[in-house]
């Protein structure tokens, strides 16, 4: 009888751990690396509506999430780019003082620092009422005032992943370097996906546009523009992707039911 229970106890924890492991994995990796299924047409069934995200450009690299559960993530959050309530997430990334704040507003409960301490990279893998968020961390290059000629900073940068109502969004940060295959397998598949177009501050036209290309995320929201001409980031995206100019609306609400069927760059107001 003793070994019965210290086994049952024994199952107990394993199945545990499996199900704390099963709710902590990510939909968007799962769904990039399964093979495609064929579902027989008289099979199928009518979905119900799927949920909307609302997804809101504040300014420079600051997006609001507002997810169907009510969770508010803001991304490269300065406390300066503000609209509506604050957020319940800010994710930050490094490069300077534009894309994060050592001073937050202390009622803001999860501030999620894109680069790490002692030379370690930042990690995230954690679920926050309705989203899922993980990070892919890249190195970053130096700023004024530290030897900014000397070797880039090792995962510096976060390009941070929200999972939310069926969607896979991804914001790519401060990004200064060209991504590789370890970097799109740990990306996986992006419905969603935040594009700085800067074309010097981050990366080259030519180079963010490479990656854009590649993700074929069905959404691009364009981010941390200044003056750069959209036609010729559209020319170097290629024909493959339409153009959306939403003039006079900061806010895109969508679902995974109304994602555009061919490859998008949507422009919100202040773009």
């Amino acid at each position: 009888m003793l070994r019965l229970l210290a086994a049952l106890v024994l199952l107990g924890t394993f199945t545990s751990h499996a199900l704390a492991q099963d709710a902590q994995r990510s939909e968007c990796l799962a769904m990039a690396n399964a093979p495609p299924r064929a579902v027989p047409v008289s099979y199928r069934r009518v979905a119900a509506k799927a949920d909307e995200v609302a997804i809101t450009y504040a300014g420079h690299s600051t997006y609001y999430i507002d997810t169907p559960g009510g969770i508010r993530i803001a991304t490269d959050y300065n406390g300066v780019y503000q609209t509506g309530r604050l957020p319940d997430i800010a994710t930050m990334n490094r490069a300077h003082a534009t894309h994060y704040t050592l001073f937050p507003d202390p009622r803001i409960p999860h501030v999620l620092h894109g680069w790490g301490e002692n030379g370690q990279a930042a990690h995230y893998g954690m679920r926050i009422g309705d989203v899922y968020i993980r990070n892919v961390t890249t190195d970053i290059r130096r700023y004024w005032g530290e030897d900014s000629g000397g070797e880039m900073i090792k995962d510096g940068n976060s390009i941070f992943i929200f999972e939310v109502a069926g969607l896979c969004i991804g914001h790519l940060g401060h990004l200064h370097v060209k991504l590789d295959d370890s970097h799109f397998a740990a990306i996986g598949r992006l419905d969603i996906v935040m594009v700085p177009i800067d074309g010097t501050y981050t990366m080259s036209l030519d180079g963010i546009s490479e990656i854009t290309r590649r993700l074929r995320a069905a959404v691009v929201l364009p981010m941390h523009r200044f003056a750069t001409p959209l036609d010729e980031f559209m020319r170097l995206i290629g024909q493959q992707f339409e153009i959306d100019r939403r003039g006079g609306e900061r806010t895109l609400r969508i679902s995974r039911d109304t994602l555009p069927g061919t490859p998008t760059v949507i422009i919100l107001d202040g773009v």
